[in-house]
C-alpha cells in the first residue's frame, strides 16, 4: 500500500534499512539521484521487483525537474 511520507521519514526509514527506488528512466537517474538509490524505471518495475529485498521497507520516488 502506498503512503506519502516526509523527508524526515525517508531519512529515518533509510537509517533503519529501507530501500530507495528511483523510477525515472536510467538516463535521468544517472544525471541526479539520491545517494544509495536503486534505479528501476517505472516501465520495468514489475519485471525487476525481484531485485528488492522483501524483508525491508521500500521507498519509491521520482524527482522530475518539471
Amino acid at each position: 500500500m502506498a503512503t506519502e511520507i516526509r523527508r524526515e521519514d525517508v531519512q529515518a526509514l533509510t537509517t533503519d534499512g529501507a530501500q530507495l527506488v528511483e523510477v525515472l528512466p536510467r538516463q535521468q537517474y544517472e544525471q541526479e539521484h539520491i545517494a544509495g538509490a536503486l534505479s528501476i524505471p517505472l516501465s520495468r518495475l514489475e519485471q525487476e521487483v525481484g531485485r528488492l529485498r522483501r524483508d525491508r521497507a521500500v521507498i519509491v520516488y521520482c524527482y522530475d525537474y518539471q
